[in-house]
């Protein structure tokens, strides 16, 4: 396995449901139809059909901030209002859960995304490994509510890189069951050749070549259950990612602080939430 300056990213954790499980869920009680009306880049991304996947976790890593940035569009720093260079990626989740044979919209859960921007650098941390200090700002952070019909959507940049990592997003799911709260938490990964066309652009190119590509990366252990379907759409990228998630699962519903690895930096320590930021 690849390390990640002695300490991985994040470790699988949970458990994915085989195929047999999601064959008979889909027989029962099929696929939940959710649609939405495509929309334009700077509001929100397109919410298609979803359908019942189930997908691996893993943990979060050492750059989540708590609190959050309830938004959709996560380019800027609400502070200070720059937006962060890079080619726009539409990204929709499509969240179910597994219950009683069925598969059905989750509603009323939160959906989490952070990343770092085209040089590599995430907000809210000082990280002399990675050469980066951007306490007091929080570009590229947002979580929105899936509401009832199980969406969310955000609009963003597709991600830069850092050493030691595959190009990725994270992403976390937190919602409220009769045991306590429920996470789950994951990240997203790109096709690598996708890759090399956006990094040769401006202003990813400054960054030079990124030192992993999925094969190498000790995180990448999902396969194409975690790669982004990216498609083009208005001079960026749109993808969508369906998730099924089973409530009943504890080991993967417990909260993940702590499971993150030993920390490259200095964050945030205190909870609450910036609304609209």
């Amino acid at each position: 396995m690849v390390h990640f300056d002695d300490d991985d990213d994040d470790k699988p954790v949970g458990r994915l449901l085989t195929r047999r499980e999601v064959m008979k869920i889909l027989g029962a009680g099929g696929a939940a139809a959710l649609i939405a009306p495509a929309l334009p880049f700077g509001s929100a991304a397109t919410l298609g059909a979803a359908t019942c996947v189930a997908r691996p976790e893993l943990d979060e890593g050492p750059y989540f901030v708590d609190p959050v940035l309830k938004r959709s569009d996560i380019r800027s720093d609400s502070t200070s209002r720059t937006v962060m260079p890079g080619v726009p990626l539409a990204l929709a989740f499509n969240i179910s859960q597994l219950a009683k044979g069925a598969c059905t919209a989750l509603p009323n859960a939160t959906v989490d995304v952070w990343q770092c921007d085209a040089a590599g650098r995430y907000s809210g941390f000082s990280d002399g490994r990675q050469g980066f200090d951007t306490l007091g700002q929080n570009f590229l952070r947002g979580v929105q509510d899936t509401g009832p019909a199980g969406q969310a959507a955000f609009t963003t940049i597709y991600p830069g890189w850092y050493r030691g990592r595959a190009v990725h997003i994270h992403v976390k799911i937190r919602t409220t069951t009769p045991g306590g709260t429920y996470e789950f938490t994951t990240q997203l990964f790109f096709d690598d050749a996708l890759t090399d066309v956006v990094h040769a652009q401006p202003p990813y190119a400054a960054h030079g070549l990124r030192d992993r590509t999925n094969a190498r990366d000790g995180i990448f252990q999902s396969g194409d259950k975690t790669v982004l379907n990216v498609s083009k759409r208005d001079g960026g990228y749109a993808a969508t990612f369906d998730l099924a998630l089973d409530l009943s699962d504890a080991a993967a519903g417990r909260p993940d602080g702590g499971r993150g690895g030993r920390g490259r930096g200095r964050g945030p320590g205190q909870r609450g939430e910036i609304e609209n930021a």
